[in-house]
């Protein structure tokens, strides 16, 4: 299964920048996140998050905790 079939509803994230360097967010029917490199699209890997685990990466990230120098 691609991860066109498994997840939908594929978004930008709003902290990409111009360039390559852009990831998208979509969700499954099963209550999952997948976010993958938009360079790669369907044919790219997919990190899989449970909706927890995806709700504390976004609070980390906005604190800052993942931003790159």
């Amino acid at each position: 299964m691609t991860s066109r079939e498994r997840f939908v509803g594929w978004r930008k994230s709003s902290y990409s920048g111009t360039g390559n360097n852009c990831v998208e967010a979509g969700r499954s029917g099963g209550h999952r996140i997948g976010v993958r490199d938009t360079a790669f699209g369907d044919a790219g890997p997919v990190l899989e998050f449970g909706m927890s685990a995806w709700a504390i990466f976004l609070a980390e990230v906005r604190r800052g905790r993942h931003c790159l120098p």
